[in-house]
Protein backbone atom coordinates (compact mmCIF):
# COMPACT_ATOMS: atom_id res chain seq x y z
CA UNK A 1 0.00 0.00 0.00
CA UNK A 2 1.42 3.63 -0.95
CA UNK A 3 0.59 7.02 -0.47
CA UNK A 4 0.81 9.38 -3.33
CA UNK A 5 0.55 12.94 -4.43
CA UNK A 6 -0.46 13.06 -7.82
CA UNK A 7 0.41 15.47 -10.24
CA UNK A 8 -2.33 17.95 -10.59
CA UNK A 9 -1.82 18.95 -6.98
CA UNK A 10 2.12 18.98 -7.35
CA UNK A 11 1.90 21.33 -10.10
CA UNK A 12 -0.39 23.82 -8.11
CA UNK A 13 1.32 23.40 -4.45
CA UNK A 14 5.02 22.37 -4.84
CA UNK A 15 5.74 23.64 -1.17
CA UNK A 16 2.91 21.26 0.41
CA UNK A 17 4.26 19.12 2.67
CA UNK A 18 3.17 15.84 4.49
CA UNK A 19 3.88 13.94 8.16
CA UNK A 20 2.97 10.51 7.65
CA UNK A 21 2.58 8.26 10.66
CA UNK A 22 1.34 4.37 10.41
CA UNK A 23 0.53 3.05 13.33
CA UNK A 24 -0.55 -0.57 13.80
CA UNK A 25 -1.09 -2.90 16.68
CA UNK A 26 -2.97 -0.35 18.41
CA UNK A 27 -5.57 -0.69 21.26
CA UNK A 28 -7.58 2.22 20.86
CA UNK A 29 -9.33 2.14 24.47
CA UNK A 30 -6.55 2.69 26.23
CA UNK A 31 -5.49 5.40 28.20
CA UNK A 32 -8.73 7.24 26.95
CA UNK A 33 -9.04 9.67 30.36
CA UNK A 34 -5.23 10.53 29.72
CA UNK A 35 -5.79 11.05 25.90
CA UNK A 36 -8.87 13.50 26.76
CA UNK A 37 -7.00 15.34 29.13
CA UNK A 38 -4.22 16.01 26.88
CA UNK A 39 -6.86 17.13 24.10
CA UNK A 40 -8.38 19.90 26.90
CA UNK A 41 -4.73 21.07 27.84
CA UNK A 42 -4.37 21.55 24.38
CA UNK A 43 -6.89 23.30 23.41
CA UNK A 44 -6.68 25.68 26.72
CA UNK A 45 -3.16 26.79 25.64
CA UNK A 46 -3.64 27.41 22.14
CA UNK A 47 -6.66 29.62 23.16
CA UNK A 48 -4.62 31.54 25.47
CA UNK A 49 -1.98 31.42 22.57
CA UNK A 50 -4.45 32.53 19.83
CA UNK A 51 -5.50 35.77 22.01
CA UNK A 52 -7.97 38.05 20.11
CA UNK A 53 -6.23 37.49 17.00
CA UNK A 54 -8.23 37.09 13.59
CA UNK A 55 -8.25 33.30 12.35
CA UNK A 56 -9.11 34.08 9.23
CA UNK A 57 -5.89 35.83 8.99
CA UNK A 58 -3.41 33.79 11.08
CA UNK A 59 -0.10 32.20 9.33
CA UNK A 60 -1.67 28.66 10.67
CA UNK A 61 -4.82 29.21 8.81
CA UNK A 62 -4.63 31.93 5.80
CA UNK A 63 -2.56 29.66 3.77
CA UNK A 64 -5.10 26.80 3.87
CA UNK A 65 -7.85 29.51 2.74
CA UNK A 66 -5.52 30.38 -0.14
CA UNK A 67 -5.09 26.98 -1.35
CA UNK A 68 -8.68 26.26 -0.87
CA UNK A 69 -9.78 29.57 -3.12
CA UNK A 70 -6.46 28.00 -5.84
CA UNK A 71 -9.04 24.95 -6.15
CA UNK A 72 -11.86 26.88 -6.85
CA UNK A 73 -13.92 26.37 -3.14
CA UNK A 74 -15.04 28.94 -0.60
CA UNK A 75 -13.07 28.92 2.46
CA UNK A 76 -15.40 30.26 4.41
CA UNK A 77 -17.77 27.68 3.87
CA UNK A 78 -15.67 24.94 3.86
CA UNK A 79 -12.71 25.45 6.54
CA UNK A 80 -9.84 23.74 6.68
CA UNK A 81 -9.47 21.07 9.49
CA UNK A 82 -7.02 23.36 11.48
CA UNK A 83 -9.75 26.47 10.96
CA UNK A 84 -12.61 24.47 12.67
CA UNK A 85 -10.20 23.03 15.29
CA UNK A 86 -8.93 26.51 16.31
CA UNK A 87 -12.39 27.80 16.25
CA UNK A 88 -14.16 24.91 18.58
CA UNK A 89 -10.72 25.42 20.60
CA UNK A 90 -11.31 28.94 21.32
CA UNK A 91 -15.63 28.63 21.82
CA UNK A 92 -14.44 25.86 24.24
CA UNK A 93 -16.42 23.13 21.91
CA UNK A 94 -13.63 20.09 21.27
CA UNK A 95 -14.65 17.47 22.69
CA UNK A 96 -13.48 13.72 22.70
CA UNK A 97 -13.65 11.22 19.93
CA UNK A 98 -11.16 8.41 20.61
CA UNK A 99 -8.18 8.22 21.76
CA UNK A 100 -6.48 8.22 18.93
CA UNK A 101 -8.57 11.00 17.50
CA UNK A 102 -8.02 12.83 20.80
CA UNK A 103 -4.14 12.54 20.32
CA UNK A 104 -4.05 13.35 16.80
CA UNK A 105 -5.79 16.83 17.85
CA UNK A 106 -3.85 17.58 20.22
CA UNK A 107 -1.03 17.53 18.33
CA UNK A 108 -3.12 19.25 15.49
CA UNK A 109 -3.58 21.93 18.07
CA UNK A 110 0.14 22.16 19.69
CA UNK A 111 1.55 23.09 16.44
CA UNK A 112 -1.31 23.96 14.57
CA UNK A 113 -1.25 22.21 11.63
CA UNK A 114 -4.12 20.30 9.75
CA UNK A 115 -4.10 16.60 10.84
CA UNK A 116 -6.24 13.64 9.89
CA UNK A 117 -6.40 9.71 9.94
CA UNK A 118 -8.22 6.96 8.25
CA UNK A 119 -8.42 3.38 9.60
CA UNK A 120 -6.08 1.26 7.51
CA UNK A 121 -7.95 -2.24 7.52
CA UNK A 122 -10.88 -0.20 5.66
CA UNK A 123 -8.68 1.53 3.24
CA UNK A 124 -9.27 -0.14 -0.60
CA UNK A 125 -5.72 -0.39 -2.47
CA UNK A 126 -3.12 3.10 -1.70
CA UNK A 127 -4.08 6.45 -0.93
CA UNK A 128 -4.06 9.39 -3.26
CA UNK A 129 -4.64 12.84 -2.93
CA UNK A 130 -5.69 14.28 -6.24
CA UNK A 131 -8.22 16.36 -8.10
CA UNK A 132 -12.18 15.09 -8.12
CA UNK A 133 -14.01 14.89 -11.64
CA UNK A 134 -17.22 15.28 -9.54
CA UNK A 135 -18.65 12.01 -9.62
CA UNK A 136 -16.42 10.22 -6.74
CA UNK A 137 -18.11 8.48 -3.88
CA UNK A 138 -18.57 9.92 -0.71
CA UNK A 139 -20.34 9.87 2.51
CA UNK A 140 -19.51 12.28 5.22
CA UNK A 141 -18.74 11.35 8.76
CA UNK A 142 -21.95 10.88 10.53
CA UNK A 143 -24.19 10.97 7.60
CA UNK A 144 -25.58 8.08 5.38
CA UNK A 145 -26.14 10.72 2.79
CA UNK A 146 -24.06 10.48 -0.53
CA UNK A 147 -22.49 14.06 -0.53
CA UNK A 148 -20.18 14.42 -4.14
CA UNK A 149 -17.34 16.77 -4.53
CA UNK A 150 -16.83 19.36 -6.76
CA UNK A 151 -15.04 18.79 -9.89
CA UNK A 152 -11.74 19.92 -9.70
CA UNK A 153 -12.06 19.62 -5.71
CA UNK A 154 -8.46 18.38 -3.81
CA UNK A 155 -9.55 15.54 -1.55
CA UNK A 156 -7.61 12.15 -0.57
CA UNK A 157 -9.34 8.84 -2.29
CA UNK A 158 -8.82 5.46 -2.58
CA UNK A 159 -9.61 2.73 -4.82
CA UNK A 160 -13.27 2.76 -3.85
CA UNK A 161 -13.88 6.50 -3.58
CA UNK A 162 -13.17 9.62 -1.87
CA UNK A 163 -11.87 9.14 2.25
CA UNK A 164 -11.58 12.97 2.55
CA UNK A 165 -13.02 16.00 0.76
CA UNK A 166 -11.67 19.43 0.42
CA UNK A 167 -8.39 18.49 1.37
CA UNK A 168 -8.89 18.38 5.06
CA UNK A 169 -12.08 19.61 5.86
CA UNK A 170 -14.43 16.45 6.02
CA UNK A 171 -13.63 12.67 6.63
CA UNK A 172 -15.52 10.11 5.32
CA UNK A 173 -17.66 7.98 7.30
CA UNK A 174 -16.31 4.86 5.60
CA UNK A 175 -12.86 4.79 7.13
CA UNK A 176 -13.57 6.68 10.28
CA UNK A 177 -11.61 5.59 13.13
CA UNK A 178 -12.77 4.15 15.93
CA UNK A 179 -12.28 2.40 19.45
CA UNK A 180 -11.80 -0.76 17.27
CA UNK A 181 -9.50 0.85 15.29
CA UNK A 182 -6.11 -0.99 15.04
CA UNK A 183 -4.33 0.30 11.77
CA UNK A 184 -4.76 3.85 10.94
CA UNK A 185 -2.84 6.22 8.96
CA UNK A 186 -2.49 9.43 10.16
CA UNK A 187 -1.27 12.31 7.78
CA UNK A 188 -0.44 15.92 9.17
CA UNK A 189 -0.03 18.66 6.33
CA UNK A 190 2.01 21.84 6.32
CA UNK A 191 2.11 24.88 3.92
CA UNK A 192 4.55 27.71 4.35
CA UNK A 193 5.34 29.75 6.82
CA UNK A 194 4.95 26.22 8.46
CA UNK A 195 8.31 24.63 7.59
CA UNK A 196 9.95 20.89 7.76
CA UNK A 197 11.46 21.25 11.18
CA UNK A 198 7.84 22.03 12.51
CA UNK A 199 6.38 19.22 10.62
CA UNK A 200 9.12 16.60 11.51
CA UNK A 201 8.74 17.35 15.48
CA UNK A 202 4.72 17.24 14.96
CA UNK A 203 4.78 14.08 13.50
CA UNK A 204 7.57 12.47 15.90
CA UNK A 205 5.41 13.66 18.90
CA UNK A 206 1.97 11.74 17.78
CA UNK A 207 4.50 8.83 16.75
CA UNK A 208 6.02 8.64 20.64
CA UNK A 209 2.16 9.82 21.92
CA UNK A 210 0.32 6.97 20.23
CA UNK A 211 3.21 4.53 20.98
CA UNK A 212 3.01 4.90 24.76
CA UNK A 213 -0.15 4.85 25.22
CA UNK A 214 -2.03 3.19 22.72
CA UNK A 215 0.72 0.51 22.13
CA UNK A 216 1.56 -1.20 19.12
CA UNK A 217 3.99 0.21 16.59
CA UNK A 218 4.54 3.59 14.74
CA UNK A 219 6.28 4.79 11.86
CA UNK A 220 7.14 8.11 10.57
CA UNK A 221 7.46 9.44 7.09
CA UNK A 222 8.22 13.23 5.99
CA UNK A 223 7.61 14.10 2.31
CA UNK A 224 8.84 16.82 1.90
CA UNK A 225 11.55 18.78 -1.02
CA UNK A 226 9.97 17.04 -3.84
CA UNK A 227 9.21 13.47 -2.49
CA UNK A 228 5.58 12.84 -3.18
CA UNK A 229 5.14 9.27 -2.43
CA UNK A 230 5.99 6.94 0.08
CA UNK A 231 5.12 2.68 1.01
CA UNK A 232 2.71 2.53 3.75
CA UNK A 233 4.73 -0.38 5.67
Amino acid sequence: MRFLVEDGIRSLFPEVMFGIVVVRGIDNTRAAQECAERLAQAASDVTTKLGDADLATHPAVAPWREAYRTFGVKPSKYRSSIESLLRSARSGSVRSVNPLVDLYNSISLRHMLPCGGEDLRRIHGGIRLTRANGTEEFVPLGSEQAQPPQAGEVLYRDDTGVICRCWNWREAERTKLTPGTTDAFLCIEALPPADGAQLRAASQQLAALVSELLGGTAQTHVMEGGVWEVALA
